[in-house]
Order: structure tokens, then C-alpha cells, then sequence
């Protein structure tokens, strides 16, 4: 996060424009007379020219969508997620730094607008003016009860995002339209619909607040898992309070440390999170980066580590059907059955406008994303070790199945996928990253098979 806090936010639609606009000619002037400088180089180095001064310029504007906050900037955090389909690579690359970091306001500005929510309760709290962090919709505060000294957390949503919600998204729909980056199609326009949706609903502080107590009560009898308690005599439409738990972020050196067997057992916690969701509570977390969770390291003995689950803003309830199709290819996937697989496909548009060798490819893709809940007498020898255990880190599988799935979406008949598949995909790649990064060995076939 960093220091150079903000005293106020762009709130007002005109000045939200013009700061976008400003930045946008900005950008474009520099790229035009960077253009203009290697008019007379030879041809790659023309390319090599273009793609850096590309880069250079998306990071200025990254930058300055990071002042706005907003919706401005999780529409740049969505399309980085899933901007391969439609956006040059310097372009996402640049766009994935609104994920680490973005710039904090003041509290000075924040006091009023809290006190404002919480009225008279306000003095019951004892809140830390430094932030705890700042994303683009919100920013988190550290407070303590008077009355007993309860550690807790404030989740603040930035005056007037909510409202600006429309409008920037309308605002950057445009600019990206305009600079012919994006495909002018029913599909992408869905997209954007749904982004509308999803962050309408992240700022929907009450949804957030009931779903944290339904994963709460999922996981109320797990010891392996902490979901923090809401306090729902400070949640306003714009606050969310809840209990405050402590922990280190997944990749920290403490984490690194642990032993085998330790690593492996947060793993498997992990990896059935991921089942619960999709086979028995149909409320999928589609944001699984690692900022949405911490470890809280146990003794190594009868104090276990535990899994500390954060941010439930992203979770999207799927229906049946979409659950079904999920379902139905995860267990053909399991079984390495392709005429399972066909049939599961069955119905839906997307797999039934897909031409033969494109669905066969989707296929391919499925049963390497299986790989580690295969028979091992199916799985590469290298990629086990010496007692037979999946090796995730060694596998490179989440390197291997995005460049698959790069070479299919390049095929002529391939069409961006329905956003679902969208989530879900992401919804993978995390799971899969943090396996990778727990340099998880272990033998899944048979807690998936428990959900099939």
C-alpha cells in the first residue's frame, strides 16, 4: 500500500471523466511520439519499441485508475483476471498491479463518514487510523471495544463508489471500444453485464455479511478453518464490522518453513474447501488471490494450523444447471471417460457451438486440469515422488494447463467462453497456485472421490 495518501476521491461523474480522459490523452500522446521516434528503425525493432513504450504507458494509466478507486479500478482488476481473451499482454500485465496495491485515504477523511454510520456507537470503538489495507472499493480499519476489549475489523466502503458503479463502467466500456482493444461482441457485452452485477453485490455490504455467517456456520464443527464473526450492531450499508483474526499471509517464510506433513495437511484442508463449494453448498468464492486468505500457525502438535477465510464479497451462489455441468465434467474428468465428458457438454450453447476438434481440445485441456485426482498409473513418473505422492510445484500443471488452454484459445474456432467458466477457471488456477505454492505432495484421488 502506498504512503502518498489520498485527502479526498473523485466521486462526481464529470471529474471522474475527466481525470480517465486526461490520462488517456496523456498516454496516447507519448505513445504517438514514441511511434513517431522509430519510424525509420527496422521493423522489430519498431515491434520491440511499441510493445515497451505499450507497457510503459499502461502502467501511467493503471496508476491513475489506482486515484480513482472504485469500480474504475476492479473493472482493471476484472480485466486483468480474464483480459487474455481480448487485451495485448503488456496491457493485463500492467493491470494485475491493481491487485497488489492501491493508494489509502486519509483518515481524517474516512472519520466523518464513519461516525456518520454508526452514530452514537461510534464511541463505543476504539479504531486505529493507520488501514490495515486499501483496496478499490473499501479500505480496513483495526478497532477495540471499550467495553472489553474485542479486536475488531472495520471493512469502509469509499464514499460514492456505489454510485459510480454505472457510470465508470459505462465510462471504460467506452474508452476500451474506442481504442478497438476489445471484440464488439454479444459475449464481451455480457461480460461487462456481469461485471456490473458482481460489483454491485461487492458493495452490498448486508449479502456480504449473510454470507460470511452461512460460511461460518459451514464451518462452525471444522477446526481447521476460521471465519470471522460479524457484528451486526455496527454493519451499516457501508460498514461492515466484524472480529478481528490473526494470521500470516500463505507465501510468508513462516509458512515456507513448516514441514512436509504440515504443508500437506493446509493443502488437502484447502483443496476440500473447494470441493464443499461446488458439490455440496453450490456458493463458490470466485476471487481466490491470496490476499482473501491467512494462516494461523498452530504448534505442530494438538494445536493444528488453521485456515483463515476473508472477503466473502466475491462468492457467487451457481445454479443448478451450471452446478451440474461442473459436476458431471469433474467426474468424467476423474474417470478419463470422453464420452462422459461429451455428454456432459450436452445442452449447454457454448460446447454445442464449439466445432469437434475445438471441443476435443477442451477435453485434452479438462483431463490435464484432473491430473492430480488421476489413477497414478495415468500420471507422468516425474511428477511423483518416491512414495508415489503428487508433487504440485514439480508438476508445473498450472503452467502447463494455461499454455494449453493458450493454444486452444488461439484456434480460429475458438469463442471467448461464458463467464461462468470464467470464474470457475479462476477458481482453479488459485487452488492450483496455492497447492504450488505449499509445494503440496500428497494423493487427492480419494477426498475427491468422496464428493462423486
Amino acid at each position: 500500500m502506498s504512503d502518498d495518501r489520498l485527502s479526498r476521491l473523485k466521486t462526481g461523474a464529470f471529474e471522474r471523466r475527466f481525470s480517465i480522459a486526461k490520462a488517456s490523452v496523456v498516454a496516447g500522446s507519448r505513445l504517438a511520439a514514441s511511434a513517431a521516434g522509430s519510424m525509420f528503425s527496422a521493423p522489430e525493432d519498431r515491434a520491440s519499441t511499441r510493445r515497451r513504450a505499450l507497457g510503459e504507458q499502461a502502467e501511467y494509466l493503471v496508476r491513475e485508475m489506482g486515484k480513482l478507486k472504485g469500480s474504475v479500478v476492479k473493472i482493471g482488476q476484472m480485466m486483468a483476471l480474464y483480459g487474455e481473451h481480448f487485451l495485448p499482454p503488456e496491457i493485463t500485465s500492467a493491470l494485475h498491479k491493481l491487485n497488489d496495491s492501491t493508494t489509502a485515504l486519509h483518515w481524517h477523511t474516512l472519520e466523518p463518514i464513519v461516525r456518520a454510520e454508526l452514530g452514537s456507537r461510534f464511541d463505543d470503538l476504539e479504531i486505529n487510523p493507520e488501514p490495515l489495507g486499501a483496496a478499490s472499493l473499501a479500505q480496513v480499519h483495526r478497532a477495540r471495544r471499550r467495553s472489553d476489549g474485542k479486536e475488531l475489523v472495520l471493512k469502509i466502503q469509499y464514499p460514492g463508489v456505489a454510485d459510480a458503479i454505472d457510470s465508470d463502467l459505462a465510462l471504460v466500456t467506452h474508452m476500451l471500444k474506442l481504442t478497438r482493444a476489445v471484440p464488439q461482441t454479444r459475449d464481451f457485452d455480457e461480460w461487462l453485464d456481469e461485471v456490473r452485477h458482481m460489483m454491485h453485490r461487492e458493495v452490498n455490504y448486508p449479502l456480504e455479511a449473510e454470507t460470511t455467517r452461512h460460511f461460518r456456520d459451514y464451518l462452525k464443527d471444522d477446526p481447521r478453518f476460521v471465519v470471522p464473526q460479524i457484528f451486526s450492531e455496527y454493519c451499516t450499508e457501508r460498514l461492515l464490522v466484524m472480529s478481528y483474526e490473526s494470521g500470516v499471509p500463505v507465501n510468508s517464510a513462516e509458512v515456507l518453513a513448516l514441514s512436509p506433513q504440515r504443508r500437506n495437511a493446509i493443502a488437502i484442508a484447502a483443496l476440500e474447501i473447494c470441493c464443499k463449494e461446488v458439490f455440496l453448498w453450490g456458493q463458490i468464492q470466485t476471487d481466490p488471490n491470496f490476499g482473501n486468505y491467512l494462516l494461523r500457525l498452530g504448534d505442530g502438535g494438538d494445536t493444528p494450523d488453521r485456515i483463515i477465510l476473508l472477503d466473502f464479497g466475491a462468492v457467487r451462489d451457481f445454479p443448478d444447471d451450471l452446478l451440474s455441468l461442473a459436476r458431471g465434467l469433474t467426474k468424467a474428468a476423474f474417470n478419463s471417460d470422453r464420452d462422459a465428458m461429451l455428454e456432459a457438454m450436452k445442452g449447454f450453447r457454448f460446447f454445442d457451438g464449439l466445432q469437434a476438434s475445438t471441443r476435443e481440445s477442451f477435453i485434452e485441456l479438462a483431463f490435464l486440469a484432473f491430473e492430480p485426482f488421476s489413477d497414478l498409473s495415468q500420471v507422468p513418473r516425474e511428477v511423483l515422488n518416491a512414495d508415489g505422492d503428487y508433487c504440485w510445484a514439480r508438476s508445473r500443471l498450472h503452467v502447463r494447463a494455461t499454455s494449453l488452454a493458450a493454444r486452444s484459445a488461439a484456434s480460429k474456432q475458438f469463442s471467448v467462453p461464458p463467464k461462468e467458466f470464467m470464474f470457475l477457471s479462476r477458481k482453479f488456477m488459485g487452488a492450483y497456485t496455492f497447492m504450488t505454492v505449499m509445494d503440496a505432495q500428497i494423493r487427492a484421488r480419494d477426498l475427491l472421490a468422496r464428493y462423486l
